[in-house]
């Protein structure tokens, strides 16, 4: 015999706690004494694969809190997934607490809402007391945030105003959450938000739940009446909510301390700063209202869910066109005609009607339309994002890497397309993000997705190329292979491609989809090694690369691409570390000439050359290279980044720009690109665009001492020389001295008239150049900047005895412009055939 439920009346199993209806706790009767079960250990953790409560199949641990660890789980029992929470021991072993929580659950329960997340029920099993709720496939807002920093203001809205509406519904049946914060809102695939984890909520019309005199709620997001631990309602929950939305878009919390409780009285007694102090992107009326939900009396805040949705709605109607998406004007159907006019017909004459339409009609054509929202992404648009290691051991990262790599090279040299490079789709390695969204920040139109698995000398991979707007399944397959058969399904993934994209290639083409540029697998992971160390610009990484593409070399020594690499890491080593630049130059040259010796098509050879020549100040042979390599493969952003470069010494600067924007279209989250885009506009004397541009790197790449550094330039020459020394001394720091920076910060003291310290940082600099390179470019500025130019023609002397790469942009650097009207800066400029 069950046990009835004295709330609902519902029959329960005899050994059930809680109703499974309500989750009211259960009586039982004295004659059906429960049996006594053997006591058991609870349980604070479970591991993938295994079953609990002989219901539930553990498939992944989601996250941790101060209650414990969530997991996500079949329920084997309807075969759904199920978000599983265990209840920490020492909060178990509270009855009342658990009484708590079942009546909490149990009003939770009638919360029905698309934006809220359903609980479903509060049990215990194997000496662990859990809570089953519904599992939102996508990604909570803390991960969101964490990602982008911060939110553009039109995804910040959609969100909040979707939080609103599940909050509106919680309120009106009573609840409050009470721990409202960025962990608890979850976005699914579909970028529909739900409120989660109405665990702690409490009922307006019940008292007593939570216990006088606790604070309960995360010290981050936590109101001034909650950080009293005074009774809170609905416009605790605004406030949280106002907190989250400033976390949104500024990228940041508004207090932040050492303790929980520093943190709790902040949001007692402190004034939140401004919003737009962090981003003046944000409207004004935006962050009014963000101030308003925050405010310490409750009375002053927004009284109601609904109500700080409707003033979100009305902000958003005031967002600028380039902000969000403003929907095409619709034509007037036939059924609306007839619906408008039966309906005036009724109270005006016929004619008048008539009249009146024709006159809409004119309004109509006269008036400007609304511009459309932008075209999406062009059909020939593709991201390959890394694809997963499947592998048992998980030790095959770089062959996945490289699967990844190749199709890339292979697509991009396609003409008409538009492929990510390597360094922006390794940003989504690992992240389990939304492939529509995705597909908006990359600017694609179809992503390709893949897998591999090796054991011994078998491999399996699966391939699947996915339309981001509709996330439709263009095409996918299996391949079961040998490994030394890597390289044909490289190829064979390339041609599906193609073909599913529906596009005829000619026999050219299609023979590029074919090419391989080695058999040899050692090879062919040592190379990818030395790139992915390469991307990074890091010293101890371009010394490391070196060797990788040294014994690439080894393995197979007619592999052209190895040569690539190496004669690259050469190209910018001296950017980078004290090689002297004649060594420098001598080798990548070397190499390059090597590389194309073997294979006179391959793109990356071709580039290698064309910068070599820049270095060798032969402008039109390496415009002749660089030409060569962008026909070969007009998709290799890296072609396109030093064509910018060599367009920019020229003194071309609009078609720099317009290059080095071609290359970051390709590769938009590189951060050399994205550094040099500011670059250009710095030499181009646009400082204002270069300081927003530059600014804009440092949120994209705030650990970067380079960027940091340019940014400190700028400033410089702004004249404003504290922002500039701030910048400065962080990239300093960085890079613990590095002698470009220190030559930075000298040339910085001079120009801001502080002349004794300009001196010492160029004693410094001579007195390093007894051991290691330094560039006379950088010593000639400073004593250009001290208005000292027998000096400084001096140093651009030995720059150019010295075979200096940074005097390849003598032609436009600002910091040399003391001296440009000095006879000896033409003669400089026709040694370095730029005159």
């Amino acid at each position: 015999m069950g046990v009835t439920c004295s709330n609902c009346g519902t029959d329960n199993t005899q050994d059930s706690e809680f109703c499974k209806k309500c989750a009211t706790p259960l009586t039982h009767s004295e004659e059906k004494p429960i049996p006594t079960e053997t006591l058991e250990v609870p349980k604070e953790e479970l591991t993938t694969g295994s079953t609990f409560a002989r219901r539930y199949q553990i498939i992944e641990e989601l996250g941790r809190g101060g209650m414990g660890k969530v997991y996500k789980a079949t329920d084997i029992k309807i075969q759904e997934k199920v978000a599983l929470k265990l209840i920490k021991p020492e909060i178990a072993s509270d009855k009342k607490t658990l009484e708590r929580f079942g009546n909490e659950l149990r009003i939770a329960r009638k919360i029905t809402h698309k934006n809220v997340g359903k609980m479903f029920d509060i049990n215990e099993a194997e000496g662990t007391h859990y809570i089953t709720m519904e599992y939102v496939s996508g990604q909570d807002l803390r991960g969101l945030i964490r990602q982008s920093r911060r939110l553009g203001i039109e995804t910040a809205l959609s969100i909040v105003k979707q939080v609103c509406e599940g909050l509106e519904e919680a309120h009106k049946t009573g609840v409050i959450h009470r721990d409202l914060k960025p962990s608890n809102i979850m976005i699914d695939q579909e970028g529909k938000v739900r409120i989660m984890d109405f665990g702690i909520a409490r009922s307006l019309k019940e008292k007593g739940i939570t216990g006088a005199g606790v604070m309960i709620g995360t010290p981050e997001y936590m109101s001034p009446e909650q950080a009293e631990a005074k009774e809170v309602d609905r416009r605790s929950d605004i406030y949280s909510l106002g907190v989250i939305l400033y976390e949104m878009v500024t990228g940041r919390v508004p207090f932040e301390g050492d303790t929980a409780l520093s943190i709790a009285m902040r949001h007692k007694g402190e004034v939140p700063k401004d919003p737009k102090e962090y981003n003046a992107q944000i409207p004004d009326d935006l962050s009014q209202l963000i101030l308003k939900c925050m405010e310490k009396d409750k009375e002053v805040r927004y009284q109601s869910a609904g109500e700080l949705r409707a003033e979100l709605e009305n902000i958003e109607k005031g967002i600028p066109t380039t902000d969000r998406e403003i929907p095409k004007r619709k034509p007037i159907t036939s059924k609306e005609i007839t619906v408008t006019f039966g309906l005036k017909r009724l109270f005006i004459p016929a004619i008048i009607i008539v009249a009146l339409a024709i006159i809409a009609i004119v309004i109509w054509q006269i008036l400007p339309e609304e511009k459309a929202a932008p075209p999406g992404p062009a059909e020939l648009s593709i991201a390959v994002l890394p694809f997963e290691d499947l592998s048992p051991q998980k030790d095959q990262e770089v062959l996945c890497l490289g699967m990844t790599d190749d199709i890339i090279s292979k697509l991009s040299s396609l003409p008409g397309w538009k492929v990510m490079n390597r360094t922006s789709v390794m940003h989504y390695k690992d992240l389990n993000k939304d492939i529509k969204v995705i597909g908006q920040e990359l600017g694609v139109a179809n992503i390709l997705l893949g897998s591999i698995r090796q054991q011994e000398d078998d491999i399996r991979v699966i391939a699947q190329l996915v339309n981001t707007d509709d996330r439709f399944q263009i095409w996918t397959d299996t391949y079961d292979r040998k490994l030394e058969k890597i390289f044909d399904v490289q190829s064979e993934i390339a041609e599906q491609i193609v073909k599913a994209l529906a596009v005829n290639l000619s026999a050219e083409d299609s023979e590029k989809l074919k090419k391989k540029t080695t058999e040899n697998i050692e090879a062919y992971r040592l190379y990818l090694q030395g790139r992915r160390l390469w991307d990074s610009r890091k010293e101890e990484d371009l010394f490391k690369s070196l060797e990788y593409f040294e014994k690439a070399l080894k393995e197979d020594p007619a592999y052209a691409k190895a040569y690539t690499g190496i004669a690259d890491t050469y190209a910018v080593i001296t950017d980078y570390t004290s090689v002297p630049v004649k060594d420098a130059y001598k080798k990548a040259k070397e190499a390059a000439l090597k590389a194309l010796a073997i294979d006179d098509t391959l793109a990356e050879a071709h580039t290698s050359l064309a910068s070599i020549k820049d270095w060798d100040y032969d402008w039109e042979g390496a415009e002749l290279e660089f030409k060569r390599a962008i026909e070969l493969n007009p998709g290799y952003a890296t072609a396109r980044h030093w064509y910018g470069w060599h367009l920019l010494c020229r003194g071309d600067f609009d078609d720099a720009f317009a290059e080095m924007k071609k290359a970051q279209e390709l590769d938009p989250l590189s951060f050399i690109i994205n550094d040099w885009l500011g670059e250009i506009l710095y030499f181009s004397r646009r400082y204002e665009e270069a300081l927003e541009q530059h600014k804009k790197n440092v949120e994209l790449f705030p650990e970067n001492a380079l960027i940091h550094g340019n940014l400190g330039n700028t400033y410089v020459e702004m004249e404003k020389y504290e922002e500039a020394l701030v910048e400065l001394e962080k990239a300093i720091a960085m890079t613990g001295g590095h002698l470009d920076t220190k030559g930075w910060l000298g040339y910085a003291y001079a120009k801001s008239g502080r002349r004794d310290d300009a001196r010492t940082i160029i004693n410094e600099l001579i007195e390093q150049a007894n051991q290691k390179y330094v560039s006379p470019v950088i010593i000639a500025a400073i004593y250009s900047a001290l208005d000292e130019g027998d000096l400084a023609f001096q140093w651009l002397e030995k720059a150019y005895e010295s075979h200096d790469i940074r005097l390849c942009f003598l032609k436009v650097d600002p910091q040399l412009d003391n001296i440009r009207s000095d006879p000896r800066f033409e003669t400089m400029l026709k040694k370095i055939n730029l005159d």
